[in-house]
């Protein structure tokens, strides 16, 4: 049985924007009486530590900032052991509220940017001002010294950004820039992705940009809903650390990660809008464990290319997409065009040493600063970090793992894991 890693939490349909792409088409409004009490999230947290009680916990909304007792919800879930981020549109964050987070053990922000230009990011939020508060909120984060990343939606409007989106979230002190590729659900239904020949360019720039060092200062940049950039690291080096992903396939909806709305409905990730049942009738434990859809996407073999796929358990395409699309989330993703068979049809396999998910063992002693600073990492990550700190130490005749052998750890795999300050 999967265990879960990471949940993506709505915790509110009300939102200050509404923006052109809203997988939950959230906007303006009271708070709707059918979402989920202060009480039964706290409930829910019980349940999901159940299954992880280091789960990596994304609070979002909506704008989680017009949830009343965001705080309070936060300070719950960090007290479970949960490691918690919050996602924001930014344009709300003052400094008392960026403080209130920290306090309650957040462990970072999560900002949404979506063009270098006030103008174009404005129109597509809908709201005049919306870019200038994200800068500021940026600022806000980092004089109260809470790490944040930036996220962009990438469609055809601003695809040819990329370059200039990645200068600029080095310039106002983001730890990593997610490139969030579109799928089409909620009010994203009528807007247009980019085609499969435009993916494949820009997710070989960004693979050629990590092989040769990554960027000035350290920045990340994540391509999100593109499992076909694995694909792309392997086809360059199939023992690349980039290729670090969960061993069966590297779209993780149902499988490793699933979304709760603020109703109450549990689906497979955001961008698929399928509940497979409510938190209201049966345990966030039971659904996990025995909810249909969560079983075929885990066990049911995939249609079309990516089911010929020699790389199906290296990408496997996007199953939210291919719902969007085909309505069938075992069908191919549209957005790749590989054609399988080209590399010789032998399935390629994610080296275990670049796999989430495994348990965390350890051969060698660590000491208590080395062990803090794993913990600050996603608990997805953990099992894999071990091992590779410790062959890095092993052969390098070290004894004893320390911080300073993970920083070099690091420096190695390009920034491929990192803890959260």
């Amino acid at each position: 049985m999967p265990t879960v890693y990471s949940v993506s939490w709505n915790l509110t349909r009300r939102c200050n924007l509404q923006c052109d792409h809203c997988y939950i088409s959230a906007g303006p409004g009271p708070r709707r009486p059918d979402e989920l009490s202060t009480a039964e999230c706290l409930r829910v947290m019980d349940e999901i530590a159940e299954i992880n009680p280091n789960i990596f916990l994304i609070l979002t909304g909506g704008e989680p900032l017009l949830h009343p007792d965001l705080p309070a919800l936060a300070s719950a879930a960090c007290a479970r052991g949960f490691t918690v981020v919050v996602g924001t549109n930014g344009v709300l964050l003052r400094e008392q509220q960026a403080r209130l987070l920290r306090e309650s053990g957040v462990r970072g922000v999560s900002l949404s940017l979506d063009s270098t230009e006030p103008a174009r990011h404005d129109a597509f939020r809908r709201l005049p001002g919306a870019w200038q508060g994200v800068v500021r909120a940026a600022g806000i984060c980092r004089a109260e010294g809470l790490d944040f990343s930036l996220h962009m939606s990438v469609t055809d409007w601003n695809a040819r950004e990329i370059p200039a989106m990645t200068g600029l979230a080095g310039e106002l002190g983001a730890t990593v820039l997610n490139l969030f590729f579109l799928v089409r659900c909620g009010r994203a239904e009528g807007l247009t992705d980019i085609p499969a020949a435009q993916y494949e360019a820009i997710l070989t720039d960004l693979v050629e940009t990590e092989r040769a060092g990554g960027r000035p200062g350290g920045l990340r940049v994540r391509a999100r809903c593109a499992p076909q950039y694995r694909r792309l690291v392997w086809e360059r080096d199939p023992a690349s650390p980039l290729l670090a992903a969960y061993a069966e396939g590297a779209c993780p909806a149902g499988k490793q990660y699933c979304r709760i709305t603020p109703e109450g409905d549990v689906t497979p990730s955001p961008y698929m809008p399928l509940s497979v049942g409510n938190l209201r009738e049966r345990s966030f434990a039971d659904l996990w464990r025995s909810a249909p859809v969560f079983t075929e996407l885990r066990t049911g073999r995939l249609r079309g290319r990516c089911g010929e796929c020699e790389f199906s358990k290296i990408c496997g395409g996007c199953r939210c997409r291919a719902y969007a699309t085909h309505g069938d989330y075992l069908a191919e993703d549209p957005a790749c065009s590989y054609q399988p068979g080209a590399h010789g049809g032998v399935p390629a396999e994610v080296p275990a040493a670049f796999t989430f998910g495994l348990e965390v063992s350890r051969d060698l002693p660590w000491s208590e600063a080395a062990s803090a600073r794993l913990e600050s990492i996603p608990s997805f990550a953990r099992g894999m970090v071990v091992k590779a700190v410790e062959a890095h130490a092993r052969s390098a005749g070290h004894a004893l793992v320390t911080p300073e052998l993970m920083a070099e750890v690091r420096r190695h795999w390009g920034g491929r894991f990192a803890q959260r300050s």
